[in-house]
């Protein structure tokens, strides 16, 4: 098989796997009723408490001792058998959601470090980085499509399948996927584990060897408004099903890949963009769409206006690929060779690691101080609820725009001669 094809069925089914269950899991937790509706902010953060604990395992174990591929295999084929278990619990009426956080735990941490693999496996076999990638990686936002599409119609082909051993279906989805995905691991390219025969301390594995590029200004204040602006970002990710589903948008699950399909856009047109707008107006333009995202979505709580909430996750292609997008590219250009690759990391720990753990469990916490019961019925004010991550991002977005200066002079022309600064 062409190495373009298998690292595109690759990216395909890494990102089918995730959105198979990831975003509709909110509906799920509705089903469930209060006790599991006040665990979501625990839920959601399974995979930021993963996303930090990860690169320990990738660089102390997976990059010395073992091909790429083969680890990769392993960890999609073990957490496929766990997700089999998170359907069982998903789908019993009065299960213990404590029992299913701590599965999910479990689960996250096989899961979380194969996005990193999967992201090494293309970059070790692509010739041209930049024009290459893009192109395979595009195929993961198409799995995400593809996973909810699936997903919604099995949902809605049939109107009865509203019980919890139907909503659990998703899971049995992903479960299925990581096994097939797993099997076709062992077909992939041989890739050499990238460290083998080095040394690396814990601290180079979670990236603490590019601290010093922090006494660079625009790199300081990249970093921290990066961490901010991933606190309010996971309102979006952990509550934005349940809004739509309890806004009458019929077929909601589907309706949420709208967002996936215009991030295929601006995924292809970036670099045009790139060049005309540049990092700090890029990195601007995607915390400023998280910003008109929440507005509208507060502004449509009270009537349930479709437009509107339709409109905010049409923006997700702005939300995603201009802020994290970019920000990848961002930190490409600022570190030098030797450390580019701690410096990822140390992002990917930033932000999907402890700023949307604490985004996780705030939103967690501010859904419940905003529902109440009506009647035995709970009753969410989401137009509050809403406010708070916009206006935090706005927040964010002020202090970015007024701190940011990037220069040219920032970026280093060779490698240092000193590589372990920190």
């Amino acid at each position: 098989m062409p190495k373009f094809v298998s690292l595109s069925v690759l990216m395909f089914l890494q990102f089918f796997i995730w959105g198979a269950w990831f975003v509709s899991t909110g509906n799920l937790l509705d089903k469930h009723g209060d006790d599991w509706v006040s665990a979501r902010g625990a839920i959601y953060s399974v995979c930021p408490i993963a996303a930090m604990i990860s690169p320990l395992f990738l660089g102390l174990i997976a990059d010395r001792f073992f091909a790429t591929q083969k680890i990769l295999a392993f960890l999609h084929l073990a957490s496929g058998g766990i997700m089999f278990y998170v359907a069982t619990l998903a789908g019993t009426e009065g299960a213990d959601p404590s029992t299913y956080i701590w599965t999910m735990r479990g689960y996250a941490l096989l899961f979380m470090p194969t996005i990193a693999l999967t992201n090494t496996i293309a970059f070790t076999h692509v010739t041209n980085q930049e024009k290459q990638f893009p192109l395979i990686r595009v195929f993961g936002t198409l799995g995400w499509i593809a996973a909810g599409m699936f997903v919604s119609w099995y949902f809605n082909v049939e109107a009865e399948r509203t019980s919890l051993t139907e909503a659990a279906f998703q899971y049995k989805v992903s479960a299925v996927a990581s096994l097939v995905l797993g099997v076709f691991c062992f077909f992939l390219p041989h890739t050499p584990p990238p460290l083998a025969g080095k040394t690396v301390s814990a601290a180079e594995s979670l990236g603490l060897g590019s601290l010093y590029l922090l006494k660079r200004p625009s790199y300081l204040i990249f970093i921290i408004s990066s961490f901010l602006i991933c606190i309010p970002l996971m309102a979006y990710y952990a509550l934005a099903s349940s809004f739509v589903g309890q806004s009458g948008i019929e077929d909601a699950v589907f309706k949420m890949t709208y967002g996936q399909v215009v991030e295929v856009v601006f995924m292809l047109i970036m670099p045009l963009l790139f060049l005309r707008l540049g990092v700090k107006w890029m990195l601007a333009a995607g915390m400023a769409a998280w910003v008109i995202r929440y507005g509208l979505f507060s502004a449509a709580s009270e009537n349930g206006v479709e437009w509107m909430i339709l409109s905010g996750i049409l923006l997700h292609g702005i939300c995603y690929d201009f802020f994290f997008v970019t920000g990848y590219i961002y930190v490409d250009k600022v570190a030098p060779p030797a450390i580019r690759g701690q410096a990822q990391g140390f992002l990917i720990l930033v932000t999907l690691g402890v700023g949307s753990w604490v985004g996780a469990e705030a939103m967690g916490q501010i859904e419940q101080a905003y529902t109440t019961v009506v009647d035995g019925k709970a009753v969410t004010d989401w137009a509050s609820i809403w406010q708070i991550p916009m206006w935090a991002s706005l927040a964010v977005l002020v202090f970015f725009v007024l701190a940011f200066h990037h220069r040219k002079t920032d970026e280093p022309e060779s490698e240092p001669e000193t590589k372990n600064e920190a």
